[in-house]
């Protein structure tokens, strides 16, 4: 079981596996993430939604190749997403929350919605899963912050415009999922909150066992001390203390670079992301 059945690069340090885990792929639904150890007994566990995580044992996954094997692969674990009919839904995706946020999208064009897709990355270069993406949604908008791909800009940009009904000919959503590095979420519900406009966001915090007991994955919502793993990992964004939860994830800053340094990845400013892709029966 486990077995690497794919490996391929999506982007610089964004890698996506195909592992044969058919129990995982049957029940899984979008929005949930799986947990990761490369040995049963000594590991880290890494948790992925999908996609998205940090350390030295994702760059260690990385260089794995087909064939090979992943100790332990536990999941799904979290709360799916809440895909029903709700009108018009933009999905926003800021660099490897691209991945996790590609299913959520299917689910929403299934459930009958139009979809309107909204892609950001710093470059061209890193842009992940576009033609996927175009291929589900009605609406595709891609933006990059140097401008050598699709539109120059930030996702809120392109988000601001869909909220006055101005961006691509649509209609302002009438619910938007945001997925990508918490400083992005954090923008994007101050984008949507003058709006009034439903917000989702799938947070990816510190995490350890993944099943409520550590607290390593504590955020607070409403006011209210929440466990990312067992109460996410997809809350309403208006309500998230993103300033808290940023300040928590830089908790093990120094660990982390000590870990790139050592495998030799330290790249960019977060440690290379990994794609987890538990499509069909794999």
């Amino acid at each position: 079981m486990n077995e690497i059945l794919e490996q391929s690069h999506l982007a610089e340090g964004v890698y996506e596996l195909w592992i044969a885990a058919p129990e995982i792929a049957r029940a899984r639904k979008p929005g949930q993430f799986a947990m990761l150890q490369l040995d049963r007994g000594f590991g880290e566990r890494i948790p992925l939604t999908i996609a998205d995580s940090d350390g030295e044992s994702i760059a260690d996954i990385a260089r794995m190749e087909a064939g090979a094997r992943i100790d332990s692969v536990l999941g799904p674990l979290g709360n799916p997403t809440r895909a029903e009919l709700f009108g018009e839904v933009a999905c926003v995706g800021g660099g490897i929350g691209v991945a996790p946020l590609l299913p959520i999208a299917g689910a929403m064009k299934d459930a009958g919605n139009r979809v309107v897709v909204v892609e950001g990355a710093r470059s061209k270069d890193l842009v992940i899963l576009e033609e996927r993406m175009r291929a589900i949604a009605d609406v595709f908008i891609l933006m990059t912050d140097d401008g050598s791909a699709g539109r120059k800009g930030l996702v809120t940009e392109a988000l601001r415009e869909l909220c006055r009904g101005g961006a691509g000919g649509t209609p302002a959503p009438d619910l938007v999922v945001g997925i990508g590095p918490p400083a992005m979420m954090k923008r994007c519900a101050e984008t949507r909150r003058p709006f009034g406009v439903p917000t989702v966001v799938s947070l990816n915090t510190i995490m350890v066992d993944g099943t409520g007991m550590c607290g390593g994955c504590r955020v607070t919502v409403g006011g209210k001390t929440k466990s990312v793993c067992v109460d996410g990992p997809e809350f309403d964004g208006h309500e998230v203390d993103f300033d808290n939860m940023i300040r928590r994830l830089g908790s093990y800053r120094t660990q982390e670079e000590e870990a790139r340094h050592r495998c030799r990845c330290a790249v960019e400013p977060r440690a290379p992301g990994l794609g987890l892709a538990p499509g069909g029966e794999r």
